[in-house]
């Protein structure tokens, strides 16, 4: 394949892969889409947003599916990034969002490489111990992941500019990487989100995995059958949850749904649940927030970044259980919800995409 002629003041925005509807993937959309710059990526599937949400300009490396899989994903979008680094360097200036996208970093003094880091790779650093509990790795696995560690280091040295995507990131570079980053926190389209009233519905969205622990949220609402859970996500742990929840009636699965309906979803509800385990920073209640709608979340990672305790929703202990949820959600009640109205539409501004453009034109040094 011919290396293609590159404008030289056009850039180039190389993300991980599109494969769920999250909030590194709607970072690299709307990077691509400000900086007019071409959008490279491993693949992209039916689950992500919809093709009209891509520019023309886009370049899909067609990473095959047998290899698309959790535990082959990584190693094998590295691969295929480390390949296209003679391309990428055609573009005098590169962003890099995700965890493999970095391998097509050219040698620092070609360009600029700029790093929008999500998170150091959790498998690696701070959930290393969770992810070998899960795959039980072998000791061909766990060489393969040191080798993995130390090209991924390589790369990370190989960036001019850091930007971490919140303050608890910036603290896992500086513990993990042992480098300082500047914060530049995700957009938020904060004008597509709205207050449409309050509907007798609580809302999830986070991803259907074990460290965002939609299953306490759905233990929940067992013990609460006078009120009702919309969980509008998928994930690894779908089944096994929509099983959990055979016997109750006030909880539904719906799947991912497309952005209109998800958009309304949040407008209706009366307040969103998110608990994951130290987010790196969480688009989900910032949505909310943009809707007017509160949040009961978690007193740790960016979640202490973007919600206000007792203003714009509730934050409980890191070390919660289903009980003090269940206390959690019926202190949240309607008329409490509506008085965070306000504060919840004021704070979304703070994470608006004109000030994520603002921070990344400083970052990019436009």
């Amino acid at each position: 394949m011919n290396t293609p002629v590159i404008h030289p003041e056009k850039m180039v925005v190389v993300h991980d892969y599109f494969g769920i509807r999250g909030g590194g993937e709607r970072v690299a959309l709307s990077l691509a889409s400000n900086f007019d710059a071409t959008l490279m990526f491993g693949y992209r599937t039916s689950e992500t947003f919809d093709a009209d949400m891509f520019s023309a300009d886009i370049r899909d490396l067609g990473l095959p599916s047998m290899f698309q899989k959790p535990g082959l994903r990584a190693a094998a979008l590295a691969m295929r990034f480390r390949s296209s680094r003679r391309e990428v360097r055609q573009y005098p200036t590169r962003i890099f969002s995700g965890v493999s996208a970095p391998f097509a970093a050219p040698k620092a003094g070609s360009g600029r490489n700029i790093y929008y880091c999500h998170t150091p790779p959790r498998f690696l650093y701070d959930q290393k111990d969770h992810f070998a509990r899960v795959v039980r790795g072998s000791p061909a696995r766990t060489y393969a992941l040191e080798r993995f560690r130390k090209a991924y280091e390589a790369a990370f040295g190989r960036m001019d500019v850091v930007v971490a995507n919140s303050q608890t990131v910036r603290e896992r570079i500086q513990t993990f990487l042992g480098r300082d980053a500047v914060v530049v926190y995700p957009p938020c389209d904060t004008h597509a989100y709205k207050w449409l009233g309050q509907d007798p519905f609580y809302l999830s969205t986070a991803r259907l995995s074990p460290l965002k622990r939609v299953d306490r949220i759905v233990d929940a609402f067992i013990r609460m059958p006078d009120k009702h859970l919309v969980v509008a996500s998928q994930g690894d742990d779908f089944e096994m949850l929509k099983r959990r929840a055979a016997d109750a009636p006030n909880i539904t699965f719906l799947g991912w749904v497309g952005e209109e309906r998800l958009r309304i979803l949040i407008g209706k509800a009366i307040a969103t649940l998110y608990v994951p385990v130290d987010e790196d920073f969480g688009i989900s209640p910032v949505e909310s927030m943009a809707a007017g709608k509160p949040v009961i979340g978690v007193a740790e990672g960016g979640l202490r970044e973007t919600i206000v305790p007792g203003e714009t929703g509730l934050l409980l202990n890191p070390a919660f259980d289903v009980n003090q949820l269940v206390e959690a959600v019926e202190a949240m009640t309607p008329g409490r919800a509506l008085t965070m109205r306000s504060a919840c539409e004021a704070r979304s501004i703070l994470f608006s995409e004109s000030r994520f453009i603002t921070g990344m034109n400083a970052a990019v040094g436009k």
